[in-house]
């Protein structure tokens, strides 16, 4: 870990099967999960990786979080022996733990290629932003243990494709490729697996020089207004427009504009 924040000197000094750096510069932080060649993601990984982004949303050096792996696959998916062996109360914060990225505040970008299987689809379905290649496999296995994934991966997925392919990939442990996802919207973008690297670094810079408070602001309400009847979505949308009107940012975009220069967003 380089440099990290307060939050995690909890944790112990090394993390259970991923690392973490910052880049101050670029104003990012990248969580790589590292136990090639599967990278198997432990019980122990899922509460790490919680409150390392909770930390990292904290921090006010990172603008964007990367989550990503070391080889040629994301993740096979979680330790199965792990199952067995956790206590009901340990088991029953998966999700919560899982779902990390999806409540921190900033934008959070999954891209992955190869086996992107289990938890380590459900995590990536918590992201922002999926970004896979040609080689990218995503699938809900747990059928063939004789359980139902755990960690939000049918409730995200449903959301997103609807209940009928939904059942398809759930009830049939059915895999599908990166460009189907592409195509069905699970994905944000298919890339070819040698500019993987590069369009996550071009995706990271486009967000950054948005409004980190207008960023935090949209992210909170397409969140928070996923369930809502359309009335109460547009009028939660009417508020946030509103607060956002009274902040810098608003002010030095709308200046920005009218000078034709970049904007300099302070998150204020």
């Amino acid at each position: 870990m380089n440099d990290l924040p307060h939050q995690l000197n909890s944790l112990p000094q090394e993390l259970d099967g991923f690392t973490v750096t910052v880049d101050e510069k670029r104003e990012r932080a990248d969580i790589v999960l590292s136990r090639p060649p599967l990278n198997v993601i432990s019980m122990t990984q899922r509460e790490q990786l919680r409150l390392v982004f909770e930390a990292l949303d904290g921090d006010e050096r990172v603008r964007v979080i990367v989550l990503r792996s070391e080889g040629e696959h994301f993740s096979s998916g979680g330790d199965i022996r792990g199952f067995l062996e956790a206590s009901p109360e340990h088991v029953s914060r998966l999700a919560w733990n899982i779902a990390a990225p999806a409540r921190c505040s900033k934008p959070v970008i999954a891209a992955g290629r190869g086996y992107c299987f289990g938890v380590g689809f459900e995590i990536s379905l918590a992201c922002d932003f999926r970004l896979v290649t040609p080689t990218t496999l995503y699938a809900l296995p747990e059928q063939k243990l004789g359980q139902i994934p755990g960690s939000g991966g049918s409730a995200r997925l449903q959301k997103m494709v609807g209940i009928t392919r939904t059942k398809d990939i759930v009830m049939r442990s059915r895999r599908i490729s990166g460009v189907q996802a592409a195509e069905w919207g699970v994905a944000t973008e298919c890339v070819p697996d040698a500019e993987l690297e590069g369009v996550t670094d071009a995706l990271v810079n486009e967000l950054r020089a948005f409004s980190p408070l207008a960023q935090r602001t949209a992210k909170k309400l397409l969140n928070d207004t996923e369930d809502s009847p359309l009335s109460i979505a547009i009028e939660l949308e009417g508020h946030s427009y509103s607060r956002l009107r009274s902040s810098e940012d608003f002010r030095e975009g709308v200046e920005a504009f009218h000078a034709k220069r970049r904007a300099n967003f302070t998150g204020k």
